[in-house]
C-alpha cells in the first residue's frame, strides 16, 4: 500500500494524509513514454473519421500519485439529430460544434454503479448494513425479493437471480414503478452471475432505509465531498457532452437529442438519480477516485474507507466492481485489476498490483446507440500494461 504522509492537523494534531494527484512526466510515473504515446494516438483515432467510435473522448491515465496522460479529442457535441434514412448523423455546423476538453462532464452511465457499491460498503464497515443480511430484512415490503432470500452480497455481485432490466421507462407513475420492483422476483439461479441493473436499484432503496437519506445526497456526503469531486453529481449537467437522439424503434423512449439529462431510460423515468445510472463527472474526478481506492481508500486528508474494506471491494469477484476482464481490461487484467464500463462508452480501470489507473470518458452513443464494442477500451488499457517499467 503506497505510504502515507503526515501532516498537522487541527489544534497542532498529526494525522494521516494521502498524496494527493499531480500531473508529471511519463518517467516520473514509472511508464514508458513511448508506449503512452501510443494511447494517445489511439484516442485521437478513436474520434476520427465519418464513423468513429466515439464522438469526444477524454483519456486520463497514471501510476501512483502522478497523471501521465491528460488527453481530450473529438466533440462534446457533434450531431444536431441522426437520420435514420442515410444511417449518419446530421452533424452541427463547425460553428455550432462543442470540442471536448479535459474539463467535459460525461455521463456515466453504468459506472454510477461502482458509487453505489462503495457507499454500501461504508455502511458495512460503520456496522449498520449486513453484507450476508437479508433484503427482506430491511425491505419488507419488497414481498418477492423478500420471499426469494436475496441477500446484499448477492446484490453487489450480480448473483441475486434477478434479469437485467424492467421496462419502468412504460410505467404511468411512480407508485406503478414502485409495485413493479416490489413484485419482482428473481428469473436465474442465485448464486450464478447474472449482471443486472435491479441489484443496483434495489440496494439504493436498502441504503435509503438504512441511512435515512437519498442516494444523491448520500454519495456526495460520503464520497465525492470528501474527496473534493466537485464535478460529480446525479444530473441535470448542462454542460455535458452529448448522448443520444433517442427515440424508437433503436431506443426505448421519444426524448430526442440528450444532453445534460440522463440517457438510461429507467434512470430517467426515476427522476435522474438511480443506483445504476445517473451521474455525470470529469476525468479528473474519476482518477482522484481511482487515486483513493488504489491508496487504500484515502486522498489528501480525507478516507472514505478502511483498508481492508477496499480490499473487501476489490477482492474476486468483486463488489460492484468487475475484476481481471480483459475484455475491456486488456493486457491490465489477470493480477486483481477491478474496474467498470459503462453504455454511453465510459470506463474505469484500477490496478492496485502496478499501482495504475485509466479512465476513459466517451459518448460512442452520439447521435445513436450501436452494438457495443470494448476493443478500444482493451487496447488502451493493454498500452497502459505494457507502459510499466
Amino acid at each position: 500500500m503506497p505510504s502515507l504522509e503526515r501532516k498537522r492537523g487541527v489544534g497542532g494534531r498529526r494525522q494521516l494524509s494521502a498524496p494527493r494527484l499531480r500531473a508529471d512526466t511519463p518517467e516520473r510515473a514509472g511508464l514508458d513514454p513511448t508506449e503512452l504515446a501510443h494511447l494517445v494516438g489511439e484516442v485521437h483515432a478513436l474520434t476520427s473519421g465519418p464513423r468513429p467510435w466515439a464522438a469526444a473522448a477524454v483519456v486520463m491515465a497514471g501510476r501512483g500519485p502522478v497523471i501521465a496522460v491528460a488527453e481530450a479529442a473529438g466533440w462534446a457535441v457533434r450531431y444536431a439529430s441522426y437520420d435514420p434514412e442515410t444511417d449518419t448523423g446530421v452533424e452541427l455546423p463547425p460553428a455550432a460544434r462543442v470540442p471536448a476538453t479535459l474539463d467535459t462532464p460525461f455521463d456515466l452511465a453504468s459506472l454510477t454503479k461502482l458509487f453505489t457499491s462503495v457507499a454500501a460498503v461504508q455502511q458495512i464497515e460503520r456496522g449498520t448494513l449486513g453484507i450476508d443480511a437479508r433484503v427482506g430484512a430491511y425491505l419488507p415490503e419488497f414481498t418477492a425479493a423478500a420471499r426469494s432470500g436475496i441477500t446484499v452480497r448477492q446484490l453487489l455481485t450480480h448473483t441475486s437471480g434477478l434479469r437485467p432490466e424492467l421496462p419502468l421507462y412504460d410505467c404511468p407513475d411512480d407508485t406503478a414503478r414502485l409495485a413493479l420492483l416490489r413484485a419482482e422476483a428473481p428469473t436465474g439461479e442465485p448464486g450464478v452471475h447474472l449482471y443486472s441493473d435491479l441489484n443496483m436499484l434495489l440496494l439504493q432503496f436498502v441504503l435509503e432505509r438504512v441511512t435515512g437519506r437519498t442516494l444523491d445526497a448520500l454519495i456526495e456526503d460520503c464520497i465525492t465531498r470528501p474527496l473534493g469531486m466537485t464535478a460529480t453529481a446525479f444530473g441535470p449537467c448542462p454542460g455535458a457532452a452529448a448522448t443520444e437522439d433517442q427515440r424508437r424503434p433503436w431506443a426505448k423512449a421519444d426524448r430526442g437529442m440528450l444532453r445534460g439529462v440522463v440517457h438510461d431510460e429507467n434512470a430517467w423515468a426515476l427522476g435522474g438519480v438511480a443506483g445504476h445510472a445517473g451521474l455525470f463527472s470529469t476525468a479528473r474526478d474519476l482518477a482522484v477516485f481511482c487515486r483513493a481506492l488504489l491508496a487504500g481508500g484515502a486522498y489528501g486528508p480525507a478516507r472514505i474507507l478502511g483498508p481492508d474494506f477496499v480490499e473487501l471491494l476489490l477482492t474476486p469477484p468483486g463488489l460492484g466492481f468487475a475484476v481481471d476482464q480483459p475484455w475491456f481490461m486488456g493486457e491490465l487484467a489477470g493480477a486483481g485489476a477491478a474496474g467498470h464500463t459503462g453504455f454511453t462508452g465510459t470506463s474505469l480501470v484500477l490496478d492496485p498490483a502496478t499501482d495504475t489507473f485509466l479512465v476513459l470518458l466517451a459518448n460512442t452513443v452520439h447521435p445513436r446507440r450501436r452494438p457495443p464494442n470494448s476493443t478500444p477500451r482493451a487496447t488502451l488499457a493493454t498500452h497502459l500494461a505494457r507502459a510499466v517499467i
